[in-house]
């Protein structure tokens, strides 16, 4: 009896020990926390970081096990650079937004992943995802018919104008100039010189700085072209820099500067001009509409936003920074990127990014909120970016895209500076892009 005793206390002692092996509810192996790193740029004025930190600091708060560490990155060019590093590293950021101009050449580096699978697993709900961003800005998301990128951070360019500086000088404040021809009779009256000689404000500013100069002149080139082709082609294999249109466009420009000196000569840089906007320095500017925020909150004279003027038509550049996933990460840590990207760009909170930041809502849902509603009723300067999105294509945008920046703003200079003849600085921007993408077609 004693020893069927002892048996039996045996057999309970090695199932209780198996069945500790296995875990029990409390013990059992928990999934792997994992902590990915997001970088993003920040390329506008205003406290947009703290934007970013709050999304994920709210994703952190409901995904514990997936925590979204972001990492400022500085502008637009300093990211790609660090991204560039961290993936010759082997250290790859699990995620991060760079321009949507990028996807040509991240595609091609083997860099990023192609987002389809991901749509397609959540079957109807994906497919509603995607068709619910604005076309304008999904258009510049697709490599070979594969989507590589999600609009997040995304703009066009707009024209801010001083509605006082308008009536200061006699025009209607509820009329900005919608040609080139009007672009330089609204100057010229806007254009102020002191008693000195000197200007005290100047009617436009345009950013000529290498990195920024391609976005406006993108917008200048759709303006003037005859069918509203672009300095590229839809697959971003051919370059059209050396045209009639746009060597003229390029003309304009230098001659806002030396025929009506009514724009700030040399070369002007992107950072400054929503300083110069704000302190009365230049009546008018071109500028992203991811100044908004920054503008609204520091004008201390009443402004007006509107279209970009046109030549044969109007049109504007859209530009800014899509979601990417890294491709040399695991499949575990993708997949809570994804979750992440779809929780950064919810509806609802497409639409606060807008107001937060003054970059355009990218879903079309997110106009239909109630919080975005107000924002436009009480902010209609807001709503011109939206508006102007259907007459708005992609900046230059192609394989080997940094070169073909360089290559376009280098171009540029060259013709501001007085170098070049404008016909010049083109015609030599045209051979060296036609070296580089031959190796892509």
């Amino acid at each position: 009896m004693k020893k069927r005793m002892l048996i039996v206390m045996l057999v309970l002692c090695i199932a209780g020990s198996t069945l500790f092996a296995a875990g029990t509810p409390e013990t059992a192996k928990q999934p792997e926390k994992m902590e990915l790193t997001f970088f993003f740029p920040v390329n506008v004025g205003g406290a947009v970081t703290k934007f970013v930190d709050k999304i994920c600091a709210d994703w952190n708060a409901l995904h514990p096990e997936a925590i979204v560490k972001p990492v400022y990155t500085g502008n637009y060019d300093d990211t790609v650079v660090k991204i560039q590093s961290s993936i010759q590293g082997k250290n790859p950021p699990d995620l991060f937004i760079s321009l949507a101009t990028q996807r040509f050449s991240m595609y091609v580096q083997d860099a990023v992943i192609p987002l389809d699978d991901f749509i397609a697993a959540d079957g109807a709900e994906g497919k509603a995802y995607i068709a619910d961003f604005l076309t304008g800005f999904m258009e510049d998301s697709y490599v070979d018919g594969k989507i590589i990128s999600i609009p997040f951070q995304r703009s066009t360019m707009i024209m801010y104008y001083n509605k006082d500086a308008f009536k200061e000088v006699g025009l209607d404040p509820n009329k900005p100039p919608k040609t080139w021809a009007e672009l330089v009779e609204y100057s010229q009256k806007l254009t102020k010189v002191g008693a000195d000689g000197n200007v005290q404000r100047y009617g436009v500013g345009l950013a000529l700085n290498s990195g920024s100069a391609q976005w406006g002149f993108t917008g200048f080139a759709l303006q003037n072209s005859k069918n509203g082709e672009n300095l590229m082609s839809d697959d971003g294999k051919q370059i059209y820099f050396n045209t009639p249109e746009n060597v003229e466009a390029l003309q304009f420009w230098c001659d806002l500067q030396t025929k009506y000196k009514v724009m700030q000569s040399g070369i002007v840089q992107w950072t400054d001009l929503p300083g110069q906007f704000l302190s009365g320095k230049v009546a008018m500017i071109y500028h992203t509409t991811g100044n908004l925020g920054n503008i609204s909150k520091n004008a201390t004279f009443d402004y007006g936003t509107a279209f970009l003027p046109g030549s044969k038509r109007q049109a504007a550049p859209t530009g800014g920074g899509n979601f990417y996933i890294s491709k040399g990460i695991s499949a575990e840590r993708q997949k809570a990127a994804w979750e992440f990207i779809k929780f950064a760009t919810s509806t609802e909170r497409a639409a606060q990014w807008s107001i937060d930041t003054g970059y355009v809502a990218t879903r079309t849902s997110a106009l239909e909120t109630p919080q975005m509603k107000d924002y436009y009723a009480n902010l209609p300067q807001a709503r011109v970016a939206f508006e102007q999105i259907p007459i708005s294509k992609p900046e230059l945008t192609s394989y080997d895209s940094t070169r073909m920046w360089r290559i376009l703003n280098d171009s540029i200079q060259s013709a501001i500076t007085g170098e070049k003849t404008p016909a010049q600085a083109l015609k030599d921007a045209q051979a060296e892009a036609d070296v580089v993408m031959k190796k892509f077609q």
